[in-house]
C-alpha cells in the first residue's frame, strides 16, 4: 500500500516545489536477518541509487521493453508476480519501507527475475527528477492510504498536481491504473483524474473499470473481501 508520497501545489510537473504536506509516514519496521542480507548482497543487483539526474532505463535493464512503475509496492509480492508473469516487460517499484524493499529483492532472487528493480525514495521526487518525460508505459497506484478523516484529505497522494505529473511521464498510449477499497477515495480519484486534460478515462461510462486480470489480488484485498469491502479500479490513458 503506497505510504510514501507527498504532494502540494506546484506550478508545473517539472517544477521542484517545497512540499510541506506528505502523504506518507516512514514507519520504522524491524528487518529480518534475510532482509538485512538482501540489502547487503542484493541491492547492487536490484536496487537503483538515484540523484537528480534522469535515469536511463534501457541501460538499467539492458534492453528496450515496455516499462511499468509501481508506487508503494509494500512487500513487493504483487510487483514480483507481475514481473514473473510478464518477462517481456520491465518493472520498477518505488517504496520507502526498507523491510518491504528487502522482501522484494529476496523474492526476485528466489525467482531469478531480471526484469524488476527497486528505488527506496519518495516517489514524487523520483517522478520529478529521475523519470524522463514520456518514458513509462504504465504507472500503478494500488490501495494508497485513503486518509479518511476530512482534515487529512490534503495528505492524499491523488491530487491534481500529482496526476498531471504522472501524465507527463506516460508515453502516448500509456496508462495510469489505480485501485482502492475506500469508496469516498474512489470518488475523489475519479474526480481528480477526470479533471486532467492530458488523460482519458478508459471506462466506457466514465466511471470505474473491472479489475484488470493483470492485477494480482493481494492478501490485504482478499481480507477486505471477506469483510464485505468493495474494490474500485480506475484506468486513465494518455492519448
Amino acid at each position: 500500500m503506497p505510504d510514501e508520497i507527498e504532494s502540494a501545489p506546484q506550478s508545473a510537473p517539472d517544477s521542484r516545489p517545497r512540499r510541506s504536506v506528505r502523504s506518507f509516514v516512514v514507519r520504522a519496521g524491524r528487518m529480518t536477518v534475510a532482509q538485512e542480507r538482501a540489502w547487503t548482497e542484493l541491492w547492487p543487483r536490484y536496487g537503483i541509487e538515484t540523484g537528480s539526474a534522469p535515469l536511463d532505463f534501457a541501460a538499467i535493464f539492458g534492453r528496450n521493453a515496455p516499462l511499468t512503475l509501481e508506487i508503494g509496492f509494500g512487500n513487493g509480492e504483487s510487483l514480483v508476480a507481475l514481473a514473473a508473469a510478464h518477462p517481456d516487460r520491465d518493472y520498477l517499484g518505488v517504496e520507502v519501507h526498507r523491510p518491504g524493499v528487502g522482501h522484494l529483492m529476496l523474492r526476485a532472487e528466489e525467482l531469478r527475475l531480471g526484469n524488476v528493480r527497486a528505488i527506496c525514495r519518495d516517489a514524487v521526487e523520483v517522478l520529478q527528477q529521475c523519470v524522463p518525460a514520456g518514458s513509462l508505459d504504465e504507472l500503478l497506484l494500488y490501495f494508497p492510504d485513503p486518509w479518511p478523516k476530512k482534515r487529512h484529505h490534503k495528505r492524499r497522494i491523488v491530487q491534481p498536481e500529482f496526476v498531471a505529473l504522472v501524465a507527463s511521464r506516460l508515453r502516448p498510449g500509456g496508462v495510469l491504473r489505480m485501485a482502492t477499497d475506500w469508496e469516498p477515495y474512489a470518488v475523489h480519484m475519479l474526480e481528480v483524474a477526470s479533471g486532467c486534460a492530458a488523460l482519458r478515462n478508459a471506462s466506457p461510462d466514465g466511471t470505474y473499470v473491472p479489475r484488470p486480470e493483470s492485477r494480482p489480488v493481494t492478501r490485504f484485498e482478499r481480507r477486505g473481501h471477506r469483510l464485505g469491502h468493495g474494490t474500485w479500479d480506475l484506468a486513465f490513458s494518455r492519448p
